[in-house]
This record gives structure tokens, C-alpha cells and sequence, in this order.
């Protein structure tokens, strides 16, 4: 029986309404995961910075991991996107999780029903792909709720709605045309870093609504 993702049934609300939508909205995809630590090509991974002055709102101010090979083009996830959203409304049946203050973090505005996961471990899970040394990337239920059962549930974890995805060459295009800047991944820059541009950075804007 193939294991399942995470993902959110796609509704269009009020944005003060966001966190009641995701928390009864939480359901089960059949789909698979692309790949596993022991079967997925070796990925290449960037962090990229977005220049101060970019006029996308889904990605100004924004710092992305970005791996190839996972894809025909380019995948993103938005890694310093905090949602005004605990952890705890995506899993309400998860009383313990009631007093964690972690929010979700918007990955991308590309299948924003979709629930990816960022996290620390010291050799290669199943159901994981490596993003960068130590950092393992999945869209897996089971091992979600694997990591939120331990006593640190949200230690070395980030949670994220949607990704960001580029057809071929379009982000080699970016970054020459001085959209974003290059640097090395490295897990103290995914899980260290500050998280100061919450998502959405206008509560008006009618494409920040789910």
C-alpha cells in the first residue's frame, strides 16, 4: 500500500480566517513521494536571496533552498516565510502539540495545498531525499508524525505549505537579470536564521489567501 502525503484541499477564505481553514481542512493525498534517501538522483542544493526590490509579493524578502534534480526544472521552499499559523492547527488531534508555538512556514505559492518538511538527521532516512548535509526534505505522513512524537517535536523540523518550481532555465534567467543571489546550503543557515518577513507581508493582497 503506497504511503501518503500530507496535503490541504484547496479553498479560497478570508486571510483572518486562515488558521480555522487549515486546521479543519487537514486531509490524506494518495500520491507518492518522488523518492527515497535510498533511490532519488543525488540532489544539487543553493540557498538563494532575493533581491531588496523584487516585485513578486510571494517572494520578496524571501530565502529559498533550492535543490535540482528533483524535478524537471528548479524546486524551491521558501525557508524564512512564517505563517500566522501554529503547528498545532495542522494536527489538532495532537493534544500534545497544543502548547508548541512553532508557526508553518509558506514554502510557495506552487501547489499551496501541499505540506513539505525540513529537518535535521544524522544519516539518511527512508521517505527523505538530502537537500544538503545533515538537512532531509519530505512530504511524508508517517514520518512527520514520527518526528512530532518525540519529546522535542519541533527541534530541528520546519514545516512548510506549498514550494516554488521554475521551468528549465527560467531560474538560471533570474539570477543573471540580478533576481537573486547565490549561496552555499548549509543547515545552520536553513534552521538558524531569522525569520523576520512573516507571510503574507499584506494582509490585503487577494493572492494571499488560501
Amino acid at each position: 500500500m503506497p504511503r501518503k502525503n500530507f496535503r490541504l484541499r484547496r479553498h479560497r477564505t478570508p486571510q483572518r480566517q486562515v488558521a480555522g481553514a487549515l486546521c479543519a481542512l487537514l486531509l490524506l493525498s494518495g500520491s507518492s513521494w518522488p523518492g527515497s534517501a535510498g533511490d532519488a538522483k543525488p540532489l544539487t542544493a543553493i540557498l538563494l536571496i532575493a533581491r531588496d526590490d523584487l516585485p513578486d509579493s510571494s517572494f520578496a524578502d524571501s530565502i529559498l533552498l533550492v535543490m535540482n534534480n528533483l524535478a524537471p526544472g528548479p524546486v524551491g521552499i521558501i525557508i524564512n516565510r512564517p505563517m500566522p499559523v501554529p503547528i498545532s492547527r495542522l494536527f489538532p488531534d495532537l493534544k500534545r502539540l497544543a502548547q508548541v508555538r512553532d508557526k508553518v512556514y509558506f514554502g510557495g505559492p506552487v501547489d499551496f495545498g501541499s505540506v513539505w518538511f525540513l529537518f535535521r538527521a544524522a544519516a539518511p532516512p527512508a521517505h527523505a531525499i538530502r537537500a544538503c548535509d545533515g538537512v532531509y526534505l519530505s512530504a511524508d505522513r508517517e514520518l512527520l508524525l514520527k518526528l512530532l512524537g518525540r519529546s522535542k517535536p519541533m527541534d530541528g523540523l520546519r514545516i512548510f505549505l506549498g514550494h516554488a518550481g521554475w521551468a528549465p532555465g527560467q531560474l538560471e534567467a533570474e539570477i543573471e537579470r540580478g533576481d537573486w543571489t547565490a549561496k552555499s546550503a548549509e543547515m545552520e543557515a536553513i534552521f538558524s536564521g531569522k525569520s523576520e518577513h512573516p507571510w503574507p507581508s499584506s494582509p490585503q493582497d487577494p493572492k494571499h489567501s488560501i
